[in-house]
């Protein structure tokens, strides 16, 4: 999450509980994964199968691993990177003239075996901040800064609670760091969907920078949402029970590119992301693997009429620590940090920094949809603030579906 400081405006009167409580009995996220064993089944746990299996995916022999598909080892190569050297650390090399930046130049080659439990713990919140003379000059259509709602943890097992929802793992100059994302439906693939939705800032630098490295998702992290010192003794599938996805394709929106900054709020309302990700083992998509994904709302509704919203996520920053899976619920309001920026929604919320990126959700006809996603947020960490989805959120989307929603 991006940090705001801000000035204390007075806080708008707390709605009464109704809608929230509406609305999480509303919020659907997940069923059961598909086709699991009986004892999976009675066990309540998923089949360990769907993230462990052992057939060839990408460019493999044959053997169950994944190798360096061509497109990917033709672009390292046009930057003069080694595919070899690349996966041996090479990786590491945040040479300012070899950041890739454009679009077309993200490459993340599979390096099995990287995020281990250890590194993943290890791994820091992207919290970033900035002054209040960010936010002054919309401060004319921004609403009262919302009171704060006290994040709630979400149930366990997580993957009959919230399946859909999981961490983001990426290297950066400054080292590992973790966001929080949502695996959403592809129109073009129904029922096959290898797409995760994101925040702009969990994958690429924005203007003075260049896109991220080794970013992995994992859907319901750490399923049974153990402490720290439980996790010792943790296996595999209780900390990544669907197993490590890695991005094979990163879109972020022209505006976080070419505006986004590491510090200040420039950005913040292109701040959205699409991956499209392929399993370290296994074959099969991550729908099918997680048995839920959620369509995406582009209808970017006006804060008044949106009604409730939630968000979830795995916030890192004290007084959390980055390892049990967080939501808040509340009625948006408007946040405008510039006259000619769209203005984003806001919500009172507690969670910090490693919630960014992870999913905001209505109930639209019944249906759960994604709305936003979590960029920005005060110092104190009071509230949280995401981009208006609209139609140029639906073109990145689209043409991350039609062009490698297939692959």
């Amino acid at each position: 999450m991006r940090s705001i400081r801000t000035p204390a405006p007075p806080r708008r009167r707390r709605r009464t509980a109704v809608a929230a409580t509406g609305l999480l009995a509303a919020l659907a996220l997940t069923t059961t994964a598909c086709n699991g064993s009986d004892e999976d089944k009675t066990s309540g746990r998923p089949d360990s199968t769907s993230s462990q299996g052992t057939d060839g995916a990408g460019d493999s022999g044959g053997d169950g691993k994944l190798g360096i598909p061509s497109d990917i080892a033709g672009r390292l190569a046009e930057h003069g990177i080694d595919v070899d050297d690349w996966k041996n650390g090479g990786w590491k090399n945040w040479d300012k003239d070899k950041w890739l930046s454009e679009a077309k130049d993200f490459v993340n080659p599979v390096i099995e075996g990287l995020w281990k439990p250890e590194r993943m713990r290890s791994a820091e919140e992207a919290d970033k901040t900035v002054t209040t003379k960010d936010t002054s000059a919309g401060q004319g259509v921004s609403d009262p800064e919302p009171a704060p709602v006290q994040a709630t943890a979400e149930k366990t097992p997580y993957h009959d609670n919230a399946a859909p929802v999981g961490k983001i793992f990426f290297d950066s100059p400054e080292g590992s760091m973790v966001c929080s994302g949502t695996v959403i439906k592809d129109v073009n693939h129904p029922g096959r969907s290898n797409l995760v939705w994101t925040a702009g800032h969990c994958v690429h630098a924005g203007q003075n920078g260049g896109w991220y490295r080794n970013i992995v998702f994992v859907p319901a992290f750490n399923d049974l949402g153990k402490s720290d010192s439980e996790l010792n003794d943790a296996g595999p599938v209780e900390i990544a029970p669907y197993g490590n996805w890695w991005a094979d394709w990163a879109s972020t929106s022209n505006g976080w590119i070419e505006g986004g900054s590491e510090t200040g709020g420039a950005g913040a309302a292109y701040d959205y992301a699409v991956l499209h990700v392929q399993p370290e083992q296994g074959s099969r998509s991550l729908e099918e693997t997680v048995g839920a994904a959620l369509d995406v709302d582009f209808s970017a509704p006006a804060a008044a009429e949106a009604g409730s919203m939630g968000a979830w996520g795995y916030p890192a920053a004290p007084p959390y620590n980055g390892l049990k899976m967080f939501k808040c619920l509340d009625q948006p309001g408007r946040l405008s940090l510039s006259p000619a920026l769209p203005t984003m929604y806001r919500i009172g919320c507690t969670m910090t920094g490693g919630s960014s990126g992870g999913g905001w959700f209505r109930v639209v006809d019944g249906e759960t949809k994604l709305v936003s996603n979590t960029s920005i947020g005060p110092a104190d960490n009071t509230w949280l603030a995401g981009p208006q989805l609209g139609r140029d959120a639906r073109a990145l989307y689209r043409n991350m579906s039609e062009t490698y929603g297939g692959r």
